[in-house]
């Protein structure tokens, strides 16, 4: 174990794959994240649409779980999840969330703070219908984020969804749909040699203007 630390310690990879211009301040943050995710998809990087978000529960502890980006708007990006949950209990107590995509393959990563809201239900409508039918009874097998005695109880709540369904289309559950994240803050990072990244922000200013300024790495 000590020999594995050691290694950990010094591992000194640099990074080389690609720099920001100033240039980019003047691009709406919105339609740079969408150039900076298209490019990730097509370099094939992996799960190029999932990100860490962030919440906290009302004794301001944290929680961090990866998530898929399934909606990219103008208004900000969508995820879908059990409102029942823990993070959608947190959402809906506190709004306020931190989201973090991570794109290995290009050395770059976007954090993103902004304000959660339930999403338009006819939109989680249409994109529950093209889940897999076995994704769509396991949203109503799983009571998220709750305790259960074992594997068992979770296959079991499965086999009695898909034979409440037999010969039916599965619905979606009203306790299931999504949340779409209005961003107030972008920094967008990329790796660069001798640590000395570069990182541009954008900070919403009175919901229609942004602060765009460097940040040192």
């Amino acid at each position: 174990m000590e020999e594995f630390i050691a290694k950990l310690r010094d591992d000194h990879s640099d990074f080389n794959k690609g720099s920001l211009s100033d240039r980019i301040k003047a691009t709406d943050p919105m339609l740079l994240f969408q150039k900076w995710y298209k490019e990730a998809f097509e370099r094939n990087c992996s799960e190029p649409h999932a990100m860490v978000i962030s919440t906290v529960n009302s004794e301001m502890q944290p929680s961090s779980r990866t998530v898929y980006m399934k909606e990219l708007m103008e208004e900000g990006i969508v995820f879908y999840t059990n409102y029942e949950s823990q993070k959608g209990q947190e959402i809906l107590a506190n709004p306020k969330v931190s989201v973090l995509f991570y794109w290995d393959c290009l050395e770059r990563q976007v954090r993103i703070n902004g304000v959660a809201e339930k999403a338009p239900e006819e939109l989680a409508d249409d994109y529950f219908a093209t889940r897999p039918r076995e994704s769509q009874l396991g949203a109503w097998a799983s009571a998220q984020s709750r305790a259960i005695g074992g594997r068992e109880d979770l296959e079991q709540a499965f086999e009695e969804a898909r034979a409440r369904f037999d010969g039916k289309t599965v619905p979606r559950p009203q306790f299931w749909g999504g949340f779409l994240i209005r961003p107030s803050y972008l920094e967008f990072w990329q790796g660069r040699p001798n640590r000395l990244h570069d990182r541009i922000c954008f900070q919403s200013v009175n919901g229609d203007e942004w602060d765009v300024h460097r940040k040192n790495p």
